[in-house]
């Protein structure tokens, strides 16, 4: 802490002393904006001053508009800098505070580190351009042995976007990244690390988009009978494989777990003709639908049918679209 010293024979008051003292504390940023002062019982008995004179000093200081008094906290130099951006910030950064907070602590910090207002203006922008041309054409990829994982995630952002994008296999994403200047590429968590150092090169964005958690779906599986036949069926094989694995982990041999990418039409059958409840995604309910339907005559009781309606989390979407710039 910062040591006071009060001449008692001084022609000076001591008030007076004390206000020039901590004024050029704060004047020499040994106070810097948003430091909080010692209470007026520390600077009493640093300096042997009463407290009243303490406060008197305190008042002085309130009332040049070098610092603030907090009721219950304490007193504090005020930050004239970004004081002065509130007055004059437009109702946009008024709308959103945490955003201009945020920003003002990103420009303050650029500052710090030697970048000019001009220089830090340029930054932004050219972040903010790169971003909105990367928006013009939107990859999504996943490895060709579950394309069909890249094929789901197409369906459901196109539907929840309205933007075209194109589906691109993971081992063919550096050629197509060639042909152009920018892109954003999306793809699962799972192919995270894969797309980035395909694409980092090439200066390309990738997003990555978190899958739906299941919880609904996992709820009901813990809740069936020992015995039960549960069949997975998805337009994706890893998707069968990792429920399988989930499933497995959760319930062990309690169930009876039968799996099979849609397409597989022997093991579709297969699924129909023995489980009791059949799990699919909804790019594939069409299709085991048609699969009941056509053999109806040949069960007994057909499977309880659960669609899982999402494949893509809520959050993972509604971030992708502030990303491209849609909304």
């Amino acid at each position: 802490m910062i040591s006071f010293h009060i001449q008692p024979d001084s022609d000076i008051p001591a008030s007076t002393q004390l206000y020039n003292q901590i004024l050029f504390a704060i004047a020499s940023r040994q106070f810097p904006p948003g430091h909080r002062l010692p209470s007026t019982r520390q600077l009493a008995m640093q300096t042997g001053l009463h407290r009243n004179t303490v406060s008197k000093v305190y008042r002085q200081l309130e009332e040049a508009g070098v610092v603030d008094a907090q009721a219950g906290s304490g007193i504090y130099v005020r930050d004239h800098v970004a004081e002065g951006g509130a007055q004059v910030q437009s109702p946009l950064l008024q709308q959103y505070p945490q955003a201009h907070k945020l920003i003002q602590g990103t420009v303050d910090e650029l500052l710090k580190q030697g970048c000019s207002l001009s220089l830090t203006r340029e930054l932004f922008l050219a972040e903010i351009d790169w971003r909105l041309r990367c928006s013009a054409q939107v990859l999504v990829t996943a490895p060709t042995h579950d394309l069909a994982a890249g094929e789901m995630m197409l369906r459901e952002l196109e539907k929840a976007l309205n933007i075209p994008m194109q589906l691109v296999p993971m081992e063919d994403l550096a050629q197509v990244l060639d042909q152009t200047r920018s892109s954003t590429v999306v793809t699962s968590r799972y192919f995270i690390a894969q797309a980035e150092a395909i694409a980092a090169p090439k200066a390309a964005r990738v997003i990555p988009i978190d899958i739906y958690d299941f919880e609904k779906e996992l709820k009901i599986i813990k809740g069936l009978p020992k015995g039960h036949c549960l069949g997975i069926v998805s337009l994706s094989a890893e998707t069968v494989g990792v429920a399988s694995v989930i499933i497995h982990s959760l319930r062990g041999d309690d169930l009876l777990l039968m799996g099979a990418q849609v397409n597989d039409r022997y093991k579709l059958d297969a699924i129909i003709r023995n489980a009791q409840t059949i799990m699919c995604d909804e790019p594939s309910q069409t299709q085991v639908k048609a699969a009941i339907l056509a053999a109806r005559e040949d069960i007994i009781r057909p499977p309880q049918l659960l669609i899982c309606d999402s494949f893509i989390v809520g959050k993972s979407v509604n971030l992708l679209k502030r990303e491209l710039g849609l909304e």
